[in-house]
C-alpha cells in the first residue's frame, strides 16, 4: 500500500486534498467521494489505520523515521495539508457560490455524485442478492439521513469534540457529508464561525475529536475492505446514490429559522421540479445551465478517475 513517491506525486496528493476540503465544506457533498474517485481512498484508510497503538510502540522502539514510514506520513501530510489549505481558502469561494448561485452549484455536485455512483459500482464484477441488498440498504440509509431535520444544541467543549468525531467519520464515507452531519447536529454555523474568526481553542477541540474519530473508524473501514470488499463497495455506492436527495438543485423550503445575523437558514426542504420552482419562487430555474453543469460534474469524474489511474510513484 505504501509506495515511494516523488515531489510531483505529493503535489498531486495535496491537490486531491484541496478538492476533498472544498467538497466537505458543502452540506451534502462528501470528501470521501473525491478520495474514492481519485484512487486514494484505500491508501487513505490504510494509512489512518496505522496511526494507532502500533505507531506509538514503533516510535519508542525504532524512532521517528521508522514511525513516519509506518504511518505513510508523507501521504497523510500532503493530503491533509491540502484539506486544511482548502478549508481556509477555497471553501470560502464554494460557500460564496452556495449563497449566490445555489442551483448552479448543486447541479454541478449532483452530476458529480451521480457519476461517482458509477465510478464505485463499476468495480463490482458480480451482482448477487447479497450485493444488491447491501446497495439498497446503503441507498435507503443515506436517503434517510438527508431527510432528518437539523437540531439545535448548546455549544460546549464536549459537544464540539463529539461533533468532530461524528462528522469526520461521515467525511471519510463516500456519499455521507460531514458538513451535513454538522448541520444536523446544529454545529455547522458555529464551526464555520470558528474557522472564519480563527477561534483556536474551539478548532483544537474539534480537531482532537476528528483525530479520535479517524483513528477508530479507519480500523472498521480497513477491516471491511480487507474481508468484504465487494459488499463495502456496494454499500458505499448506495450511500452516494441516496445522498442525491440532498443535492437536488430545486427545493421548496417548508421550515426555516433566522440566525443571529438575520439570515434565513432552511431546516426542512422538499425537492421539486424546475417549473414548480419557477412558479413558487417567481425566479428562473436556470434549467439548461443546470443540466450543463451536471454534465460538467460528470465529466469531472472522468478526469478524476484518470488522475486516480496514474501510478502512485510517477
Amino acid at each position: 500500500m505504501k509506495t515511494s513517491k516523488t515531489m510531483s506525486s505529493y503535489l498531486g496528493i495535496a491537490a486531491k486534498g484541496i478538492l476533498m476540503g472544498a467538497a466537505d465544506s458543502v452540506p451534502g457533498v462528501s470528501g470521501g467521494t473525491i478520495a474514492f474517485m481519485t484512487g486514494i481512498y484505500e491508501e487513505l484508510i490504510f494509512s489512518l489505520k496505522q496511526c494507532g497503538v502500533s505507531a506509538v510502540k514503533k516510535l519508542f522502539q525504532e524512532g521517528i523515521k521508522s514511525t513516519w514510514q509506518h504511518i505513510n506520513g508523507g501521504f497523510l501530510l500532503a493530503l491533509f495539508g491540502g484539506v486544511i489549505i482548502s478549508i481556509l481558502t477555497l471553501s470560502r469561494v464554494v460557500l460564496y457560490l452556495l449563497n449566490t448561485h445555489p442551483i448552479l452549484l448543486w447541479s454541478f455536485f449532483f452530476g458529480l455524485i451521480l457519476a461517482a455512483v458509477w465510478s464505485v459500482v463499476r468495480h463490482i464484477q458480480k451482482w448477487d442478492i447479497g450485493v444488491i441488498t447491501t446497495f439498497v440498504v446503503g441507498t435507503a440509509a443515506a436517503y434517510f439521513v438527508t431527510t432528518i431535520s437539523p437540531t439545535t444544541i448548546e455549544t460546549s467543549g464536549f459537544v464540539v469534540f463529539l461533533s468532530g468525531m461524528i462528522a469526520i467519520c461521515a467525511m471519510i464515507l463516500p456519499g455521507i457529508s460531514g458538513s451535513f452531519i454538522l448541520l444536523l447536529l446544529g454545529m455547522y454555523a458555529p464551526m464555520l464561525t470558528a474557522v472564519k474568526e480563527l477561534q483556536l481553542i474551539t478548532l483544537c477541540i474539534f480537531a482532537a475529536g476528528c483525530a479520535a474519530g479517524l483513528l477508530s473508524f479507519s480500523h472498521v473501514l480497513s477491516w471491511m475492505f480487507k474481508h468484504y470488499k465487494v459488499m463495502t463497495l456496494a454499500l458505499l455506492g448506495g450511500f452516494m446514490l441516496g445522498s442525491l436527495n440532498k443535492v437536488w438543485p430545486w427545493k421548496q423550503t417548508i421550515e426555516s429559522v433566522i440566525d443571529r445575523h438575520g439570515k434565513e437558514i432552511p431546516l426542512v426542504q422538499h425537492n421539486i421540479l424546475p417549473h414548480s420552482f419557477e412558479s413558487l419562487h417567481s425566479q428562473p430555474a436556470y434549467m439548461w445551465y443546470a443540466i450543463a453543469l451536471m454534465i460538467v460534474g460528470m465529466l469531472m469524474v472522468v478526469v478524476l478517475e484518470k488522475m486516480g489511474q496514474k501510478p502512485a510513484d510517477n
